[in-house]
C-alpha cells in the first residue's frame, strides 16, 4: 500500500520561503513518478510539479521559484519553494501512482494523495 505524509509547511510573508517534504512508503520514487499539487480556496485542485528520474515538470506558475527534487535514500520527495507570494497559499499535496496514458497536470490521472501541509504566504 502507497503511503504518502507531506510536512514542512507554515506561515511566511511574501518573498519568503519553504520547503516541503513528502515522505513515501509502499513505492520507490526513483521508479515512479511524483508530483506536488495544491487547492487554495475557491479553486480546483491545480498541478504546481511533478518529476521522474531526472525529469522535472513545473506549472507556469511557479517555473523558476519552485524546484522538486528527491532524495531516493530516504525515499522522499521535496519541494523547494522560493520567492512565496500570496497566490501560493495553499494546502499542498504529494501525489503517487500515476494513470500513465494521460497528462500528469490532470489531478484524476494519480492514485495516492497524502493528508496535505498548508502553506499561508502573507502580504
Amino acid at each position: 500500500q502507497v503511503q504518502l505524509v507531506e510536512s514542512g509547511g507554515g506561515s511566511v510573508q511574501a518573498g519568503g520561503s519553504l520547503k516541503l517534504v513528502c515522505t513515501a512508503s509502499g513505492v520507490t520514487i526513483d521508479r515512479s513518478l511524483m508530483a506536488w499539487f495544491r487547492l487554495a480556496p475557491g479553486k480546483a485542485r491545480e498541478p504546481v510539479a511533478a518529476i521522474f528520474d531526472r525529469t522535472a515538470y513545473y506549472a507556469g506558475s511557479v517555473r523558476g521559484r519552485f524546484t522538486i527534487s528527491r532524495d531516493d535514500a530516504k525515499n522522499t520527495v521535496y519541494l523547494q519553494m522560493n520567492s512565496l507570494k500570496p497566490d501560493d497559499t495553499a494546502m499542498y499535496y504529494c501525489a503517487a501512482d500515476f494513470r500513465y496514458g494521460g497528462n500528469w497536470d490532470e489531478e484524476w490521472m494519480w492514485n495516492t494523495w497524502g493528508q496535505g501541509t498548508q502553506v499561508t504566504v502573507s502580504s
